[in-house]
C-alpha cells in the first residue's frame, strides 16, 4: 500500500482531503475508488490508516479509521555533507540516506566546496519522497545550508566524527560506533577537508574515522557512513 504524507494530520484529525495533485494520483494514477483504504503519515511518528468517502480526482476525501504511533529509534543520527558539484548525486545521497535511516541533514560548506548554493524546496521533496517510498513515520530533519565554521561554533553531544582522506591515525568507523548512542558524522566535499578545519573538528571533540580502503566519492562516503550506522544499531 502507498504511503502518503501530510505533515498537519494529527490525532484529533476524522477526515482529510487531499491535494489536488495527490487527488489526481489516488484516483487517475492508482485508479483507488471509495471504500478503498490508503495510509497517511504526518512525518511525526504516526500513521493514519484512513477509507475514501469521494474519489474526486480534484479533491479526493478519505475517512481516518484507524491511528498507529511508530516510536523513534534509541538514537539520533545526524549526517552533515557537503553537496557535491552535480545536483543528481546530492539528491542520490539524500533519497538513499533517507531510504536507509537518518534522522537529520545539515549541508556544509567547507573551504574547498565546489557547490554553495542548493534549493532547500527541493531536497525537502526528494526526503520526502524517499520517506513515502521506504513507508516510514518520521521525515529527517533538514537544516538549512551552513558555513564549516558556524556549524562547528555550536555545541554538539553524543558521538562526533570526522570522515577525511589526510594521512592520520584512524579506527573504522564501525569500530567507534556504539549501538543506541546518538552520532554526528561529518563527509567533506570532492577535494576534502582542509588541515585546518580537520584541526578545528579536532578541537570540538570529533574523532577522525576510517570508511574503508578506496577513497570514495562524497556521496558514496555518506551512504557508506549512512549504512554503517544503521548496521551497527539494528544488525
Amino acid at each position: 500500500m502507498q504511503l502518503f504524507y501530510n505533515p498537519k494530520l494529527d490525532n484529533s484529525a476524522s477526515q482529510f482531503v487531499f491535494t489536488p495533485e495527490e487527488s489526481h494520483h489516488i484516483v487517475k494514477v492508482l485508479r483507488k475508488k471509495v471504500d478503498d483504504m490508503l495510509l497517511i503519515t504526518n512525518g511525526k511518528g504516526s500513521i493514519f490508516e484512513a477509507k475514501i468517502i469521494i474519489a474526486d480526482a480534484k479533491k479526493c476525501k478519505a475517512q481516518i479509521t484507524a491511528t498507529k504511533k511508530k516510536h523513534r529509534r534509541m538514537y539520533w543520527f545526524h549526517l552533515v555533507v557537503a553537496p557535491t558539484k552535480s545536483n543528481d548525486r546530492f539528491e542520490w545521497f539524500l533519497e538513499k540516506a533517507t531510504e536507509i535511516g537518518v534522522d537529520e541533514i545539515t549541508p556544509i560548506i567547507c573551504e574547498r566546496s565546489e557547490r554553495k548554493i542548493v534549493k532547500p524546496e527541493r531536497m525537502e521533496k526528494v526526503i520526502q519522497s524517499a520517506m513515502k517510498q521506504s513507508m516510514q513515520a518520521y521525515l529527517p530533519k533538514l537544516n538549512p545550508m551552513t558555513t564549516f565554521e558556524e556549524f562547528m561554533a555550536q555545541e554538539r553531544e553524543g558521538l562526533l566524527f570526522i570522515a577525511h582522506c589526510e594521512e592520520d591515525e584512524k579506527m573504522e568507523l564501525k569500530r567507534r560506533v556504539a549501538p543506541d548512542k546518538d552520532v554526528t558524522i561529518l563527509i567533506g566535499p570532492e577535494g576534502d577537508f582542509t588541515s585546518n578545519e580537520i584541526d578545528q573538528a579536532y578541537e570540538k571533540g570529533f574523532l577522525p574515522v576510517s570508511l574503508g580502503q578506496n577513497r570514495l566519492r562524497t556521496e558514496t562516503a555518506a551512504i557508506v557512513a549512512c549504512t554503517t550506522v544503521n548496521l551497527i544499531n539494528n544488525g
